[in-house]
């Protein structure tokens, strides 16, 4: 394909028209210099481009690309062949945005959930309710990624079940270790009871007895 030929194709054919290259350009939605770059041959339309000019100009795709007149009017074959072609790349593009924006929830998630036990106590619910916020966005991304892999929403379904399982049982282990090896309070813990001098955490496996709270006698004790 000769750039050069093809280039002064489009000026002819926008001299025909009897326009400037700025009413060309706001006609196409690109910049006076955009168009430019065509005539001289130092750029080429992309494909969708090449649509709107073959109907602006009424000159076939094939006639655009060699640079000439061919006699015929405009093949109706090859622009809805070179439409589906646009739509299949823009689909293309969609489609890789779409696994981008899947994998940025799952890390943004991730970063959430160790934000939220890196930077809350254990003593502070802001701790669980980011944690449980992150997780919300991690299995949300799964979701959306995995809607790539499985073609059935039923597999889709059990991988988000599956998934909310796996994060569950990471909080249920973290505050167990964090119970049992660091003498801390649960973060996870569904009910607190406000005793003289202690306080019960309840959690879904087991009950956390915290005597003597702030005090330097407190005391962290597991009970069934």
């Amino acid at each position: 394909m000769d750039q050069k030929k093809v280039g002064q194709f489009l000026k002819a054919l926008r001299k025909e028209k009897n326009i400037t290259q700025e009413a060309l350009a706001e006609t196409l939605n690109v910049s006076s210099r955009t168009v430019s770059r065509w005539e001289t041959g130092s750029n080429m339309p992309d494909i969708s481009l090449l649509v709107e000019l073959s109907e602006f100009y009424q000159a076939s795709i094939p006639e655009i690309i060699d640079g000439e007149r061919k006699g015929e009017k405009m093949n109706e074959g090859t622009k809805e062949t070179a439409i589906k072609m646009v739509e299949y790349s823009k689909n293309q593009f969609d489609t890789k945005k779409r696994k981008t924006v899947s994998v940025l929830l799952v890390i943004f998630g991730v970063f959430i959930m160790i934000s939220a036990f890196a930077i809350f106590p254990n003593e502070s619910s802001w701790g669980s309710i980011y944690a449980i916020m992150g997780g919300g966005i991690l299995t949300m991304g799964a979701y959306f990624r995995m809607k790539f892999a499985f073609v059935k929403r039923s597999l889709r379904i059990w991988g988000v079940v599956g998934c909310g399982i796996v994060l569950f049982g990471i909080f249920i282990i973290s505050d167990y270790i964090a119970v049992s090896q660091f003498q801390q309070v649960p973060r996870f813990s569904y009910e607190k009871s406000y005793g003289e001098d202690i306080v019960e955490h309840k959690t879904f496996l087991y009950t956390v007895i915290q005597k003597d709270p702030g005090t330097a006698d407190e005391s962290i004790e597991i009970t069934k």
